[in-house]
């Protein structure tokens, strides 16, 4: 069964006509050659086809393109509309970032995570204990859906710290949430 569908992708809005099984990711790369979000394990295991969806992290693997009509899909190159996102500027700043293939779902991954940080949502590290701490581990479990291959993990959470806004060299700088 073939359904029609309306997609805001990076800004633009789409239009196309999809089987109802095909995949959010499938839909971005096959039918309308968005190729940032990737194929890796197509399990949503590796976290390389993580998108932005109403501006919450989804894995476009596992997420059926009919349940995104009329969705605003954000990815990689989206962020990167005039200039390079903060993030993305992190990333090449800390050398978070080896072969490449597992960078935009990432990148991605790491906006919605700071943005969940911000709105004060829970981690496993943050326990429920008040008001979450951006520290290492707390990146590194908001990030740990996301598999690098090349293990560039470290300069990863340096990255996602730096893009919050503090040095991970200068405990005392930046946002007073943000821990070293």
């Amino acid at each position: 069964m073939e359904r029609d569908i309306t997609l805001r992708v990076d800004g633009v809005a789409r239009r196309l006509t999809v089987d109802t099984r095909t995949t959010l990711l499938d839909a971005l790369r096959e039918r309308l050659g968005v190729t940032s979000p990737k194929k890796g394990c197509d399990h949503g295991q590796c976290g390389s086809c993580t998108v932005l969806s109403g501006g919450r992290r989804v894995l476009g693997c596992l997420t059926l393109a009919v349940t995104q009509d009329g969705a605003e899909v954000v990815t990689a190159e989206g962020l990167a509309a005039g200039g390079l996102h903060p993030v993305q500027e992190a990333f090449v700043d800390c050398d978070a970032l080896q072969c490449g293939y597992c960078t935009p779902g990432q990148v991605v991954s790491a906006v919605g995570a700071l943005d969940e940080f911000a709105k004060g949502w829970p981690s496993a590290v943050t326990g429920g204990r008040g008001a979450p701490r951006l520290d290492r581990a707390e990146v590194a479990e908001r990030m740990s859906g996301n598999l690098c291959r090349c293990a560039a993990y470290v300069n990863i959470v340096t990255a996602v710290l730096r893009a919050a806004g503090r040095s991970p060299a200068d405990p005392g700088a930046g946002d007073p949430g943000v821990a070293g």
